[in-house]
């Protein structure tokens, strides 16, 4: 008997991620109006995700359990291999869909011959707060399609809260295979922003559906414990790539320099704040000196940690930039 292929495969990379694991596969196979599949990449959990992936074994969810940690990239990439569905859908192990998500984006793209689709998404904070959407619905529904300049510049280091690289997209899966499309396992950090743009690049449409139908949950916590001086570098090589395989119209190429230019001053900042734990005043200067865009930064949640260290070195540079450190708070993405 031949077995019928699914509309779907939810790709999901899962590591340590007994909590939640289960929510999110119960999701994904509650999808209504679609066939679906489930693939868990399990990257050498220390505790009960892979017991608990086995449980479905009998509800076409299928468990790989990878011999190495890769990282994120790596699991879904053996995710993708394994894949047999028309659509790929990332789910992270934490997060969930709503039932009707996948029929609804679907329909959106295969009305226009999209091969990538993109929704709004409801954000779950960890302390408990209201949940919101990440965009209005009609700012979304006045955007009925991604480009790759909006994408790329919305990816800027610390420019926005609020951005496109945060949505979880679905892909054609004959699209990603006819252009070998993999995620950059050298990354751990916006390895997902890269495989987007490089299908968008490609020639992928990727349309936005503006009704929310995906479940991000935020774990709390400074981008200083999230985002360190590697990932950053490990991004710029990304870029670097990105451009060696892509040809960029003028547009997406300014969007490029923009976003280019954040990595840069965001580099500039975490290097700085690593001067002032160190309590190197002079590196703090040099570093200040050659990027002082960069101490604008200081106003994420560290600037409260640091705020006394980094009053000398404020008054020492204001009278040069212009610039003064403004407390604030502003959301990391998961890593």
């Amino acid at each position: 008997m031949t077995k019928t292929q699914p509309d779907v495969s939810f790709i999901i990379a899962a590591y340590n991620a007994a909590a939640t694991l289960a929510k999110a596969i119960d999701s994904a196979l509650a999808q209504r109006g679609v066939s679906v599949e489930v693939i868990v990449a399990d990257d050498c959990s220390v505790d009960e995700t892979r017991t608990i992936a086995a449980t479905y074994a009998d509800r076409n969810v299928r468990l790989l359990a990878l011999a190495r940690n890769g990282g994120p990239a790596a699991a879904r990439n053996a995710a993708i291999a394994a894949a047999t569905g028309r659509w790929l859908a990332v789910l992270d192990s934490d997060d969930a869909v709503e039932p009707e998500r996948l029929q609804r984006m679907i329909a959106r793209a295969e009305k226009v011959g999209a091969k990538v689709a993109v929704d709004n998404l409801r954000v779950i904070r960890a302390d408990g707060t209201p949940p919101e959407t990440m965009f209005t619905e009609q700012s979304l529904a006045n955007t009925p399609e991604l480009t790759l300049p909006a994408f790329i510049r919305s990816n800027a280091l610390f420019q926005t809260t609020h951005n496109f690289g945060y949505l979880k997209p679905i892909f054609q899966r004959a699209f990603i295979e006819n252009h070998g499309l993999r995620f950059n396992e050298a990354l751990k950090v916006g390895e997902d922003y890269l495989f987007l743009a490089s299908a968008i690049a490609l020639g992928g449409r990727c349309v936005i559906e503006p009704v929310a139908g995906y479940d991000y949950h935020i774990r709390e916590g400074s981008i200083s414990r999230v985002l360190a001086l590697h990932h950053i570098d490990a991004m710029i090589e990304g870029d670097k790539a990105f451009l060696r395989d892509h040809t960029l119209d003028v547009e997406a190429a300014a969007a490029q320099e923009f976003r280019e230019r954040s990595l840069r001053r965001g580099r500039a900042f975490l290097v700085l704040v690593q001067n002032i734990k160190d309590r190197s005043i002079f590196g703090a200067i040099r570093t200040a000196w050659s990027n002082p865009l960069a101490v604008m930064h200081l106003k994420m949640p560290i600037a409260m940690r640091v705020n006394r260290a980094v009053a000398p070195l404020r008054k020492l540079i204001s009278p040069q930039t212009g610039l003064t450190a403004i407390d604030g708070a502003t959301r990391s993405r998961k890593g």
